[in-house]
Order: C-alpha cells, then sequence, then structure tokens
C-alpha cells in the first residue's frame, strides 16, 4: 500500500480466519468476509470505497459488490477467485500447510512467474502470521473446503453483469494458481489487463503496475461503454 503514497485513505483486512481476525465467528467462505468487510465499513461511516482484491480477496470484493453495491465505488480484481472453476488445488493446499519461512518461500515462487523474485517481507509476515496458534490448521481446513473437489464456486456471469460500478480484471498470463482464461467472456464493460510473464502474486511481482491501476480506477466515476458508429 505504501506504493499509493498519500493519495488514498487505505484499509487493509485481514480477512476472517487469518491474522488478526483469526477468531472470526464462522470464518472460511468468501461471502462471510464479505459481509465482515461491509459491516465494518458501515461502522466506521464508509458509505463508498474503491475496492481492491486479490485472489480469494477478489472473491470477496466481487461478492461485496453484488451484496450491497451502493457502497463500492469501483472494482480492481487482482487475478480473483470465483471467476471460473480450475483451480491450482495441490499448490494452494501445500501452501495452507506450509509452516516454516523456507516452505512458504517455496509456494510463493511457484505461485509467481520464474523471473520473479518472492520478497522477504512477505515471507516473514506470512511466517509470523502463521505462529500464531491454530493459524496453520485454519489455513488447511480453508483450502480442503474451498478445493473439495479439485474445483472452486464460480460467481455466476449473469450475477456479474448486474454490476454498474467501474470494474477492472488484471491477470498475470504465468498464473500458476488460476488459470487467465478466467477473465473471458466476462460482462460487457469489464475491463481486462493480461500481464505478460507475471504469475499470480500480482501485488508483489509488479506492485507499480497494480498501483498505477487502483489510481485510475479511482478517477472513474462510471463505466463507459465504446460508442461505434454505425456503418449501415
Amino acid at each position: 500500500m505504501g506504493i499509493l503514497g498519500d493519495t488514498f485513505t487505505t484499509i487493509a483486512y485481514d480477512l476472517p480466519g487469518h491474522g488478526h481476525s483469526l477468531d472470526y465467528p464462522n470464518a472460511g467462505s468468501a461471502k462471510v468476509a464479505a459481509k465482515a468487510v461491509l459491516a465494518d465499513l458501515a461502522a466506521r461511516g464508509i458509505s463508498r470505497a474503491h475496492f481492491v482484491g486479490h485472489s480469494m480477496g477478489g472473491a470477496v470484493a466481487t461478492l461485496a459488490a453484488l451484496l450491497d453495491p451502493s457502497r463500492v465505488s469501483s472494482l480492481t480484481l487482482l487475478a480473483p477467485g470465483g471467476y471460473g472453476p480450475e483451480i491450482n488445488a495441490p499448490l494452494l493446499r501445500r501452501y495452507a500447510a506450509a509452516a516454516c519461512a523456507d516452505e512458504i518461500r517455496a509456494c510463493l515462487a511457484e505461485m509467481s512467474s520464474p523471473d520473479s523474485t518472492v520478497p522477504d517481507a512477505a515471507v516473514r509476515n506470512l511466517t509470523e502470521m502463521r505462529a500464531r496458534p491454530g493459524q496453520t490448521e485454519k489455513l488447511i481446513a480453508f483450502a480442503e473446503a474451498m478445493t473439495a473437489d479439485g474445483r472452486q464456486g464460480v460467481i455466476p456471469r449473469e450475477n456479474l453483469a448486474s454490476l454498474a460500478m467501474p470494474v477492472m480484471v488484471v491477470w498475470g498470463t504465468d498464473d500458476a494458481v488460476l488459470p487467465y482464461s478466467h477473465a473471458d467472456d466476462l460482462p460487457p464493460g469489464f475491463l481486462v489487463h493480461h500481464v505478460l510473464e507475471i504469475g499470480h502474486m500480482l501485488p508483489e511481482e509488479t506492485p507499480v503496475l497494480v498501483a498505477d491501476i487502483v489510481r485510475r480506477m479511482s478517477r472513474r466515476r462510471q463505466r463507459r461503454q465504446p460508442v461505434f458508429a454505425d456503418q449501415a
């Protein structure tokens, strides 16, 4: 978030069951997380916000927009979950069970493009988070539930089509967790940005690009449709 500078007031959530939200009741599903975020914004008196979500956070942001569209000014979705059934279940389960820095680094490297370097700070933060009693066990349970049959749940395209706020979907072409083809056949007006030779970890692999996209999305007030002249 630091790369955004002082342009925004930002709130970074630990999703229910993660980090400082470890003991949040009924944690595990993206819908529970979406309701938790919306409730917190309401409690803070924040009537509208620009939502940015990565991976499962992308599914959470999308569901929040579907549940309370008046509170969401724009959606920036980075390799979001829930946009197609395919998911690298074995990798996610290894990542959930990773308990030491070396195991976490190896999983993050597999999630990133071959040319990317896993940030030491990311490994350190995740290692510290998983040192909390019960955290790793909860992550393992989440991963197993999320990929019970080797596939993930999908948000119906017709539901996505109901969203009127500006939406940008960003996906790396080397994503080893969720294929970038999940960005195909999105509703008209959704913007899609494919990032060449970048993996699943977009915020860490290409932070400057992500920050620039967030800034640009914050300036959009409505979804604009291209207008073409009738040649008939």
